[in-house]
C-alpha cells in the first residue's frame, strides 16, 4: 500500500513531525511541539491527533495569545531555526491568537497557527461561535488572520493538505518571508479521513541558504565606505538571526566603523567593544545619536528601520547622507533609497571585508572611543547612584542590580512600557542572545510568556523576566504554565502604580498622564484618588510561585541570590521611585499633538511638535548619483 488512511488532523501532525531545517550543515527538527487550548473546534481533530502522537510534544497554556507569544520567543531564541505549532478552537480561541500572529509577523519570526473553523459542509450552520455574513458563506473570524499572516489558507478538502503544508513550510523556513502562517481548519474536515500518499510523510529537510549579494553592488559599497568620513553601522535583529555577530566584530575592527544597535540587534557587539555606541534612536545613547546626526554613510545590517531607530526620520541630518543596507529581504534592503545588498548578513559582511581599502581616521575613532567611555561612566552612575534621604530604588538602579547579578549568557526578557527604553540604553549585553526585548509590536503581556519560550529554547541559561505592573496584570497566568512544566524563571515585577511609559508620554504631550495611573475614583468623579492597593505577593503566590518583596538595594540583591540558588520559579516585587527617570538623549518620536485644545499644556506641546517635525527627512535623494540630483534641482 502506497497510501495511509488518516484524518486531516492526523495527517497534519504526522507531516509536521517529519520536517527538518538545515543551515551550515547543522540539521534539526523544525517543530519543537504544539501549544494548544481545546474546544469543540479542534478537540476531536487536532487534539485527538496530538493524543495519539505523544512524540510530538503537547504543551498546555492558559491563554491563546500567550501561547503564541511563548512560541515566538522560542523561535527568536533559536534564531528562527525551530518553531512551535499553536492550535485553538473556533471563535474566541482563534481570535485570541490574532495579537500573537501580528507580533510574529512584525518581528519576522516563524509560528504555525492551526485555528479551528466553521463546518465546511455548512449543513449545520450557524454553529456555536460562528460569525455569519449575509454577503458570503465563505467567511469566518479566521479571515481576520489574513493581514497579519505571511501565508494563509483554509483547508476545505483533505487533499488540499498536499499543497498547503509544503507552502506553509516554505514560508516558515524562509529568512526573508517568515512570520505567522495560518491554516484555518474546519472542524468537520479535521476529522475527515483520506488516503494520503506515504511519500508525503517522508522526512524533508528545508535548506536555509545564505543568500549572497550582487558582486557589483558589493564593490560599489566598498567604494562608498572608503570615501566616507563619518560612517555609522546600525545592527538589527537580522545580524543575530544570521549568527553574524562574530563577523560584525571583525568588520568593525577592520574598518574602524562604529556600531549602534536596534532593540532586536542589541547584543550584536559586546558592550565593552571600544567601537560600540550601544542603543540608537528614541531610546538611544547620546553618542550613538550624535554620530547618527552627522553621519555621511549609514550601513544598516539586518534592520527594518523602525521609527524608534530613525527617530521618525530625524536621526540622520547630514544633507549628503547615503545608505547601504544589508538585508536578506529586498523589502528592507531598498529602504531609504539605499544601495541594496540583498543577502545574508554573515556572508555579505564576510565578502565585503576584503574589499575594504582603508580604515576610518584616527580623529573619528578617538571620538567614538570617547563617546563609549562617557556612556560607560553614565551607566555606572545610574547603576549605583549616590543615595539621599530615600532608599527607594529607581528603575535604572534595578536594571543595574539585575544586570550585575546575571551571568554573561543569562537572558533578560521584557517587552512594553518604560522598561524597554531603559533596558535598551542601560543593559550591558555580553552575549548575542542575552537581550530579548520584544519591541517590534511592544506587546504588553508578552514578558512572562516570552520568558517561558526563551527558557524552553535555552534551558541552560538563567532567564530574568523584567515586567511592569501594567503588563503583569494583563497576562500573569503563564506563571502557572511554567510551574506546570517545572520551568524556572526569575521574574522582577516593577511596581510603579500603572502605565509609567505612556504616562510620561502623555505628560510630554500636555495631557497630564490622563488615564495612566492605577487610582481609585475620587470625589471629583475622576480616577484621581489614592493608588490601588494591589497585593502582588498574594497574587503570584496563589499561582504557585515563590514570591519575595524587595524595597531596598540589599533586599533585592539578597532576593536575586536566593532565586538563583533555587530551582523554582521566583517572582520578586520591587516598588520603584517613579520620580527618578533615566534621561532621554535628544530623542524625537512623531506622536501627533492635538492641533487645537483649550489646555495650555497641549497648546505648548503642539508648538514644540511643529518645530520638531520640520526635521523629518524623506531620504528621496538617489545617493549614488549626486550629479543628477544637482542637475534636477536646476530651474
Amino acid at each position: 500500500m502506497n497510501t495511509l488512511r488518516l484524518t486531516v488532523a492526523q495527517a497534519t501532525i504526522r507531516f509536521l513531525k517529519h520536517q527538518y531545517c538545515e543551515r551550515d550543515g547543522v540539521r534539526e527538527k523544525f517543530f519543537a511541539g504544539c501549544f494548544g487550548i481545546f474546544g469543540h473546534g479542534n478537540l476531536a481533530g487536532i487534539g485527538q491527533a496530538l493524543q495519539e502522537n505523544p512524540s510530538f510534544k503537547y504543551y498546555q497554556s492558559r491563554n491563546e495569545q500567550a501561547m503564541v507569544h511563548t512560541a515566538v520567543a522560542y523561535a527568536r531564541a533559536k534564531n528562527r531555526l525551530q518553531a512551535f505549532v499553536c492550535t485553538s478552537s473556533i471563535g474566541p480561541g482563534a481570535t485570541n491568537m490574532l495579537t500573537g500572529a501580528a507580533l510574529a509577523t512584525i518581528n519576522r519570526l516563524p509560528v504555525l497557527l492551526l485555528p479551528g473553523d466553521l463546518f465546511a459542509t455548512r449543513t449545520v450552520s450557524p454553529v456555536l461561535q460562528q460569525l455569519e455574513s449575509e454577503h458570503s458563506q465563505d467567511i469566518s473570524v479566521n479571515d481576520c488572520f489574513k493581514p497579519v499572516s505571511r501565508y494563509w489558507d483554509r483547508i476545505n478538502r483533505p487533499e488540499q493538505l498536499l499543497t498547503s503544508l509544503p507552502e506553509a513550510m516554505r514560508v516558515l523556513t524562509s529568512p526573508a518571508e517568515t512570520g505567522a502562517v495560518t491554516l484555518a481548519m474546519p472542524q468537520d474536515v479535521q476529522a475527515e479521513a483520506y488516503d494520503f500518499p506515504r511519500s508525503f510523510f517522508a522526512e524533508r529537510v528545508w535548506l536555509i541558504p545564505r543568500l549572497r549579494a550582487d558582486q557589483s553592488s558589493l564593490r560599489k559599497a566598498a567604494e562608498w565606505i572608503s570615501n566616507c568620513k563619518e560612517p555609522l553601522l546600525i545592527s538589527g535583529g537580522g545580524t543575530i538571526y544570521s549568527e553574524a555577530t562574530e563577523m560584525l566584530s571583525r568588520f568593525a575592527d577592520a574598518s574602524g566603523i562604529a556600531v549602534a544597535e536596534t532593540q532586536a540587534g542589541k547584543g550584536s557587539l559586546h558592550w565593552e567593544h571600544p567601537l560600540s555606541l550601544g542603543a540608537i534612536g528614541v531610546t538611544g545613547t547620546p553618542g550613538a545619536n550624535l554620530i547618527a546626526k552627522d553621519a555621511d554613510l549609514v550601513i544598516g545590517v539586518g534592520t527594518r528601520y523602525s521609527d524608534f531607530t530613525t527617530m521618525s526620520k530625524t536621526a540622520f541630518q547630514n544633507p549628503n547622507v547615503r545608505f547601504i543596507n544589508i538585508n536578506v529581504a529586498s523589502f528592507d534592503s531598498y529602504k531609504h533609497n539605499a544601495l541594496a545588498l540583498t543577502g545574508d548578513a554573515k556572508v555579505t559582511l564576510q565578502e565585503l571585508l576584503p574589499l575594504m581599502k582603508k580604515q576610518t581616521s584616527p580623529r573619528y575613532k578617538a571620538n567614538i572611543v570617547a563617546h563609549h567611555g562617557d556612556w560607560d561612566k553614565e551607566v555606572y552612575a545610574i547603576y549605583e547612584p549616590e543615595k539621599g534621604s530615600s532608599d527607594a530604588l529607581s528603575q535604572g538602579e534595578v536594571i543595574g542590580i539585575v544586570n550585575n547579578a546575571s551571568a554573561p549568557k543569562d537572558v533578560v526578557v521584557s517587552a512594553a512600557g518604560s522598561l524597554p527604553g531603559d533596558l535598551h540604553k542601560l543593559w550591558r549585553a555580553r552575549d548575542p542572545k542575552s537581550y530579548h526585548v520584544e519591541y517590534g509590536y511592544s506587546c504588553m503581556g508578552y514578558e512572562i510568556a516570552g520568558g517561558l519560550g526563551v527558557k524552553l529554547a535555552q534551558p541552560d541559561r538563567e532567564v530574568f523576566v523584567m515586567v511592569g505592573d501594567g503588563s503583569y496584570l494583563m497576562m500573569s497566568q503563564e506563571i502557572l504554565t511554567a510551574i506546570q512544566e517545572r520551568i524556572k524563571l526569575i521574574i522582577i515585577l516593577i511596581d510603579n502604580h500603572g502605565f509609567a511609559s505612556i504616562g510620561s508620554l502623555s505628560r510630554s504631550l500636555g495631557c497630564e498622564g490622563f488615564g495612566t495611573s492605577y487610582r481609585y475614583r475620587g470625589k471629583d468623579g475622576q480616577l484621581s484618588g489614592d493608588h490601588l492597593a494591589i497585593d502582588f505577593v498574594a497574587n503570584a503566590t496563589s499561582l504557585g510561585a515563590q514570591v519575595m518583596s524587595a524595597n531596598t538595594r540589599t533586599q533585592l540583591l539578597n532576593a536575586l541570590d536566593k532565586a538563583k540558588q533555587d530551582s523554582r520559579l521566583t517572582l520578586i516585587v520591587v516598588p520603584t521611585d517613579t520620580t527618578v527617570k533615566v534621561s532621554e538623549y535628544a530623542p524625537w518620536w512623531d506622536v501627533p499633538v492635538a492641533e487645537v485644545s483649550t489646555m495650555n499644556a497641549v497648546q505648548t506641546a503642539r508648538e514644540i511638535y511643529e518645530i520638531a517635525k520640520r526635521q523629518e527627512q524623506p531620504y528621496f535623494k538617489p545617493a549614488d548619483d549626486e550629479a543628477k540630483v544637482k542637475e534636477a534641482a536646476q530651474p
